[in-house]
């Protein structure tokens, strides 16, 4: 278990690291040099566009992680409510108004929501990070009312209950501590949905500007140079794959370690 955690923060922990204190370090853009060049003086060559790939990774790793982790954060200030609310409510007519309408957005692909809302408006970063935290509240309050459901069955909440406790006490203080280890699961795997969400609208260029220092934009603008600069589209890549497979080989190691004590 030792060795996964420490596999999985050293996977996470790089890209993370470049992303968060990559703008620190990048410097001043140089003069442009030709396009898809190796060496040079440039650590990783030049991208399509002449600037240079080194830099552009250090710079590019900020807004694919900061919409992620916004969307995600976003998703569940939503989906908590939502699912707590649907499972410790005695109307049933609550639960329906609060759970159909998650259904309907639930039985459209999340990219194709994505896409056909960028094609009417033009979303930014932000923008970017609320469309993909909109598609991913309906799973996520269905997690959130499936584990809380079981919880809310048990006696000790039927005893807060003939004790007058309030709704907050119940759904906080007790379900929701309940529902822990089932969350800290599904946030891993959702994070990674997200990050796979947030790289692929970028690509799609939905949310960012096309000559955006952003790895997945890096992907998608060298792409036709993979084969004369692989660097420029090899290296962004690996940073994308290594944030998501980290981050669900770090919280599989967490969720191995609160299970065993």
């Amino acid at each position: 278990m030792k060795s996964r955690f420490a596999l999985g923060a050293f996977i996470v922990g790089v890209p993370l690291v470049l992303a968060l204190l990559g703008p620190l370090f990048a410097g001043e853009p140089g003069p442009r040099a030709a396009s898809f060049t190796l060496g040079g003086g440039h650590l990783l060559g030049t991208d399509f566009t002449g600037r240079d790939v080194w830099r552009e990774v250090l710079l590019g790793g900020r807004p694919v992680v900061l919409v992620a982790l916004a969307a995600t954060l976003l998703a569940y200030l939503v989906a908590l409510p939502l699912g707590l609310i649907s499972a410790l409510t005695d109307r049933a007519w609550l639960e329906e108004v609060l759970m159909r309408p998650l259904d309907v957005l639930l039985a459209v692909p999340s990219l194709l929501t994505i896409l056909l809302v960028a094609s009417v408006l033009t979303p930014g970063p932000a923008g970017l990070a609320l469309l993909v935290a909109l598609v991913n509240i309906p799973d996520a309050a269905r997690i959130v009312r499936a584990a809380a459901a079981e919880a809310a069955s048990r006696p000790a909440v039927e005893a807060l209950r003939m004790q007058g406790e309030s709704w907050w006490r119940m759904a906080v203080g007790y379900v929701g501590r309940s529902i822990g280890r089932t969350l800290a699961a599904d946030a891993g795997v959702r994070l990674t949905g997200v990050l796979y969400l947030v790289a692929t609208a970028a690509f799609l260029g939905v949310g960012v500007a096309p000559d955006a220092s952003d790895w997945a934009v890096m992907v998608d603008r060298n792409r036709t140079g993979l084969f004369v600069q692989p660097w420029a589209v090899v290296v962004p890549a690996l940073l994308i794959v290594g944030l998501t497979m980290g981050g669900n080989l770090l919280f599989d190691a967490l969720l191995d370690k609160r299970r065993r004590t």
